[in-house]
């Protein structure tokens, strides 16, 4: 395979929006590793999250490429423009979930035999638009999988103090992709499909993004309690706080034109962030 043709399939699954997930990955292996965790472990935790990331985006883009060539916003991607073909997408998305499972077999039993339910879980979301608004709460779920997935991967059982984490990214990321379906409002009613946007409108979304957004911080404070972390943590939550209302006050129900900017730069700067704090908190302890 060329490079021009790698390139190809990174742009199909929006390769740079791992940014989104990876480190809230990471956070919660730092977290469940009291500190850095092992190198093998950073390793197969990067590969089994980018692996899962791939084959969920590869099975969206598969089953949504109909739809995809319908709507102007999305009729370029690489499946309706006819760069990538559907059955090649398919067998990205079984290549990458075979990559997964590898990765979930080195890292320790419990996350070799959960590996099918989180492939069930990402794989279901690309179906939710087409019968609940409740696919960002879907999204959320399947996104939240990521820390969920690193603290087995370090401690190899699940406990209580792990659930904070995770709920908050189900909440920030639903929040977040609320935000991004308002692009999609017209086009979600006259083809059917459903989303909040589509549901409440503009404006009465807007205010559940920003509860769902209220609710990430309140449980990042929750996280911190949890594990004991220190006034640097604490330094981050802050500044987390001030990212989410900017975020917010750059999209209005008269004026969605700097979505892209909510979207992609103030979602990824959240993400890192929390990570950054999370790391430094540990190493100043």
């Amino acid at each position: 395979m060329t490079c021009t043709r790698v390139i190809t399939y990174l742009k199909m699954i929006k390769f740079s929006h791992s940014v989104f997930a990876l480190p809230f990955a990471f956070s919660s292996a730092i977290l469940a590793a009291d500190g850095l965790p092992e190198t093998k472990k950073i390793v197969w935790i990067t590969a089994a999250m980018v692996a899962a990331r791939s084959a969920a985006m590869g099975m969206n883009r598969v089953v949504d490429r109909k739809i995809d060539a319908q709507n102007p916003r999305t009729k370029n991607r690489e499946i309706p423009a006819g760069v990538i073909s559907a059955a090649e997408a398919t067998v990205f998305v079984v290549l990458s979930s075979v990559v997964f499972g590898v990765a979930a077999y080195m890292l320790n039993p419990l996350c070799l035999k959960l590996s099918p339910v989180a492939l069930s879980v990402i794989f279901l979301y690309s179906y939710t638009k087409r019968f609940t608004w409740g696919c960002h709460i879907v999204l959320g779920v399947a996104i939240a999988l990521a820390p969920l997935g690193a603290w087995i991967a370090i401690r190899g059982t699940v406990s209580w103090e792990a659930a904070a984490l995770p709920v908050a990214v189900v909440f920030w990321l639903a929040g977040f992709d609320i935000l991004y379906a308002l692009a999609d409002i017209d086009f979600d009613k006259s083809y059917g499909l459903y989303s909040i946007p589509q549901r409440f409108g503009i404006r009465t979304s807007l205010y559940i993004a920003r509860g769902f957004h209220l609710l990430t911080w309140v449980l990042l404070i929750v996280s911190g309690v949890v594990f004991h972390l220190g006034v640097v943590y604490y330094i981050g939550m802050a500044i987390v706080a001030m990212l989410l209302i900017y975020e917010h006050n750059l999209v209005r129900p008269g004026d969605l034109s700097k979505l892209d900017m909510a979207f992609f730069n103030m979602n990824g700067y959240i993400s890192v962030t929390v990570l950054a704090f999370i790391a430094l908190d540990k190493y100043f302890k």
